[in-house]
């Protein structure tokens, strides 16, 4: 009992020692499990309460079944095997964890219970043997009494768990990528096994923890092979609030937030709209009555700017950008040739935030902070198009970059949404991006003019006014009807965008990509066609 009772420097017994950090990497896991997963199943509600539920019942069945056997094998040494064993697991989530992410993609569940075979598959062991950790430091605790020991224990082990979700969250996401923090958690646990060997240093336990170690390091140096399926990864980090990758597939550089193509850009024409949607960006100089009065233009939602830089090229107008992602802004500086400038201003603030606290009015509001799976519920309600349109001129334009389905079932939160924005806006209209009952990029545009403005009288314009883009393909998909009766409006008090967005899961997404250049030389080609007739009529 005496090598089991013996003291680290800092007086904290050996059992004590393995609580604290399994507490460490536990609450570590977990909160590294939201970006594990991600990339597959997204970060709705459903996604965190399958995290949340099977670490919670994973450690509930480890405190069972080590409590049962505490009084007979709770031991130093098979304190030892138990975090030696999760590190080595965790080496196997290294090495292939997606693989398992994918197997388990496999196994027919509805869509909100989706993401819980990978959990359970991914995260599920590690966890259960961590949950042996405590009852067995109970066990040979040198506290006297059951009660006392037990609630030191899980005290040490409750500090470690603080410890593990600050760190994780405040420290180790904003600096290292997924595979290097699951490395940091297996070396703790080898390092903490290492030192409950001490000081007798077992050969069998000293071997064990320099095999284990060289698994985890082995794992990361055969998984960082820097490819992936949008080609050439440029860039690779994890933000504080998503996983942000920057990949180069030809000419074409391609920015991914959390395994979704969020933004492109064409390398030798930056300006270019790259994905069909955001050409849709442009339509409030159709929608305004006078496009030349449009000065000043807030985009809600950076990414690789492709809007903002197009919008400064192309217009005499002062662009604001607010983007909550600091590391975001960062990589659209450095990859995806973004530049301050005095017409264009770039904020790090949280979107609906920048709205209440900014003085000025704008012509134009474009949401372009909506991903497929995560959305902002508190940029969706009423009373944020509320605020939004107190910042928009009298003839000032909304445009709300949604992911979602026109019609059908996955069609709901789109439905909510412009139910949503008609509780506020006179007029609002939708343009789906990609045709069919897809899931897809729509996008809602709200007025605050009395008098709606038809099909016919945008494509008017859009022959009239010159605006740098050609928009006659996108005015045709018009929309200003929907059925709205079977979906909420969107409320601070009640906004449950989560369930909404339920129908989309396991859906594809179709991202059209623009053919803009094409598109745009052959306007030109017909519009030089009429000039050329009507001279020679003349």
């Amino acid at each position: 009992m005496d090598e089991l009772r013996a003291r680290t420097p800092v007086s904290v017994t050996k059992p004590e020692l393995a609580v604290f950090v399994s507490g460490v990497a536990s609450m570590g896991l977990e909160i590294l499990a939201g970006r594990v997963v991600a990339p597959q199943y997204g970060s709705s509600i459903y996604t965190w309460g399958s995290i949340i539920a099977v670490f919670l019942a994973a450690l509930s069945l480890g405190y069972y079944q080590g409590g049962k056997r505490a009084a007979t094998r709770a031991t130093n040494a098979q304190l030892v095997r138990l975090l030696l064993a999760t590190a080595a697991y965790v080496a196997v989530l290294i090495f292939a964890g997606d693989l398992l992410l994918t197997a388990a993609a496999t196994v027919p569940l509805p869509a909100r219970f989706a993401p819980l075979p990978a959990v359970i598959l991914l995260f599920g062991p590690p966890t259960y043997l961590l949950g042996f950790v405590s009852p067995y430091a109970a066990e040979l605790s040198e506290t006297e009494g059951i009660g006392e020991a037990s609630g030191q224990v899980y005290a040490v082990g409750t500090v470690g768990s603080i410890v593990g979700a600050f760190g994780t969250t405040f420290l180790l996401v904003p600096a290292l990528g997924i595979h290097q923090i699951e490395l940091a958690f297996g070396l703790l646990l080898v390092g903490t096994a290492l030192s409950l060997s001490a000081p007798a240093f077992r050969r069998r336990q000293v071997a064990a923890s320099l095999v284990v170690a060289l698994l985890l390091i082995a794992s990361v140096a055969s998984g960082s092979l820097g490819v992936s399926t949008g080609g050439q990864v440029v860039h690779h980090t994890q933000t504080p609030y998503q996983e942000l990758e920057v990949t180069d597939l030809g000419d074409t550089r391609t920015l991914y937030l959390d395994g979704q193509r969020h933004s492109a850009m064409d390398k030798d024409d930056p300006n270019r709209h790259v994905f069909e949607y955001t050409r849709y960006f442009h339509m409030p100089y159709l929608l305004a009555d006078d496009p030349d009065e449009i000065d000043r233009v807030l985009f809600i939602g950076g990414g690789g700017f492709t809007g903002p830089k197009r919008f400064v090229a192309e217009y005499d107008v002062t662009v604001d950008v607010a983007e909550i992602d600091p590391v975001v802004i960062d990589a659209a500086k450095q990859y995806f040739r973004v530049e301050e400038s005095e017409n264009l201003n770039i904020h790090e603030a949280d979107g609906r935030r920048f709205l209440r606290e900014t003085n000025h009015t704008y012509d134009a509001i474009i949401l372009d902070a909506y991903k497929r799976d995560k959305v902002p519920f508190q940029m969706t309600t009423v009373e944020f198009m509320q605020l939004a349109s107190n910042r928009l001129s009298e003839d000032g334009v909304v445009v709300s970059n949604l992911i979602s389905a026109p019609s059908g079932p996955a069609s709901q939160f789109y439905r909510a949404e412009y139910k949503t924005m008609a509780q506020v806006f006179p007029q609002v209209y939708a343009f789906p991006t990609a045709g069919g009952g897809v899931v897809q990029n729509i996008e809602v545009v709200a007025t605050k003019d009395d008098e709606p403005i038809s099909e016919d009288e945008l494509q008017r314009r859009n022959e009239e006014r010159d605006i740098g883009i050609d928009l006659s393909a996108e005015v045709r998909s018009y929309r200003n009807e929907e059925r709205t009766g079977d979906v909420p409006v969107l409320q601070d008090d009640h906004a449950p965008v989560d369930s909404l967005l339920d129908p989309m899961m396991g859906q594809r997404y179709v991202v059209q990509e623009s053919g803009e250049n094409e598109t745009e030389s052959e306007n030109q080609t017909q519009k030089a066609s009429q000039l050329i007739s009507v001279a020679v009529e003349s």
